[in-house]
């Protein structure tokens, strides 16, 4: 397989994949549970918890260089076949339906030069014309990736300079007109009737979302050039973004007093940038929103086709997963990504459905791969004697342990209605594949559990 991803490809992969529609939304989002003492608080403690997770990831890729594609080879490497499997799967299954959400926002924010009153086009991008327009993207997204992993990789590195220049231009307008009276107003966020600490929870909420994809560089390590590159550009598009957030955040407290800010309609970016800028401003934002999300689309096609071509390979998945086109793009993982996500619009435009608690129940099965990172790293560093990789492991674990409390426990639980399928896929490629190491009898014990759970919580989910 050629290693063509260089440091700035991956490091425009994992930015892009974290940069999506969120930002665009964030000062309002914020504005909204917390004051300025809070939103310091919260960014504080998520940015030293994201940096324990992307240190370990880093750590990860110079103690273990022989473990390509990380969030599954992790898991499985260290927690056996099950475990790995799942992890895949939830990676998977989280990505398929985050990318039917992406293409939704594009033609809903494309609405802003279509729609007029009276005369609706694209809607909030759930109309017939949005479900045409999202699968001619999906399908043109799909033909640049089959053109190789390079090649998409190489444009989203534009994708991603264009989504920074909107968000650039909005940190200079708004350092400009910033006003500390403005922003120090009710600094500890009185108004609100909350205490300190339960709007500092209300903003890790919201903190939670805006680093999924910081795994990006992990998932493609494979395709790398240089191993190395995978922790440097992780570490860079951590920082990159966080201070992206933080400045997004901090300096629309200064433009508008937070209680006015809290009831701004989203993207609030566009109504900031219309004050900022003139009339320009709210179609600036809009044509950033697009490119950015856009981008994201890309970057998440990439990853989750990634992964279900690495778990063949390993025989988690059925082997005919695995195949790759001329190009050395992994075409099967593709088709079995893209098709699914067709499915998904097709399922939308004529049932109507809203997807949102599906979406928010995969989106939690992206978190426990992330807690494994950690908890794998602790298991390496005890085994090589490595005090600073257990320290950082330990934190990164920590930090994994509290996204799962802060992002709800009950939605959590719910997923196994989501891994109800994926394990009879498994059993299924296990049989095919005539796997080599045995399931343990905690594995078995664990599958008729699972899929026993699966009823009560499809029970649950439908009332």
């Amino acid at each position: 397989m050629d290693k063509k991803l260089g440091l700035g490809a991956l490091t425009a992969l994992v930015l892009s994949s974290m940069l999506g529609a969120g930002v665009f939304s964030l000062p309002q989002n914020m504005a909204a549970v917390a004051g300025p003492a809070a939103l310091l608080i919260g960014w504080l403690i998520t940015g030293v918890g994201i940096l324990f997770l992307s240190l370990a990831m880093l750590l990860l890729s110079r103690l273990k260089p022989d473990l390509d594609g990380g969030i599954f080879t992790y898991a499985r490497a260290g927690f056996g076949e099950l475990m790995g499997f799942c992890s895949a799967w939830g990676y998977w299954l989280c990505a398929v339906i985050a990318n039917v959400s992406y293409l939704v926002i594009v033609f809903s924010a494309l609405s802003f030069f279509t729609d007029k009153p009276g005369h609706v086009v694209f809607g909030d991008g759930n109309t017939w014309q949005a479900m045409v327009g999202a699968s001619v993207l999906l399908w043109l997204v799909h033909w640049l990736v089959l053109r190789g992993v390079q090649t998409a990789a190489s444009i989203n590195v534009l994708a991603t300079l264009g989504k920074l220049v909107p968000l650039l231009l909005f940190v200079v307008l708004a350092a400009l007109a910033f006003n500390y009276d403005r922003f120090h107003f009710d600094f500890n966020g009185l108004q609100l009737g909350r205490p300190l600490w339960q709007q500092i929870k209300e903003t890790m909420l919201i903190t939670l979302w805006v680093f999924i994809g910081v795994e990006g560089a992990v998932v493609v390590s494979a395709r790398a050039r240089n191993k190395r590159d995978v922790g440097r550009a992780t570490l860079l598009a951590v920082l990159a973004a966080l201070l992206v957030y933080l400045l997004v955040t901090l300096l629309s407290l200064g433009v508008v007093p937070r209680a006015e800010l809290a009831q701004m309609r989203n993207p609030s970016m566009a109504s900031l940038m219309t004050l900022l800028l003139g009339n320009w401003g709210d179609a600036v934002i809009a044509g950033g929103l697009i490119v950015s999300v856009c981008g994201a689309y890309l970057s998440w096609t990439i990853m989750a086709a990634e992964v279900p071509f690495l778990a063949a390979q390993q025989g988690a998945f059925p082997r005919s997963i695995a195949r790759q086109n001329r190009h050395n793009s992994p075409a099967a993982s593709l088709w079995l990504t893209n098709g699914s996500v067709q499915i998904c619009l097709i399922l939308i435009a004529v049932t109507g459905a809203d997807y949102n608690t599906l979406l928010t129940i995969a989106s939690e099965m992206i978190l426990v791969p992330y807690l494994l990172v950690g908890l794998y790293l602790v298991k390496v560093a005890r085994e090589q004697h490595q005090p600073v990789a257990l320290f950082t492991g330990i934190g990164a674990s920590v930090y994994g342990i509290w996204l799962l409390y802060a992002s709800g426990p009950l939605h959590l639980l719910l997923s196994v209605v989501l891994y109800a399928p994926g394990l009879l896929l498994f059993l299924y490629a296990r049989r095919g594949n005539r796997a080599d190491r045995a399931l343990n009898p905690l594995e078995r014990i664990a599958i008729v559990l699972l899929m026993a759970a699966s009823l009560p919580a499809l029970w649950q989910l439908t009332q």
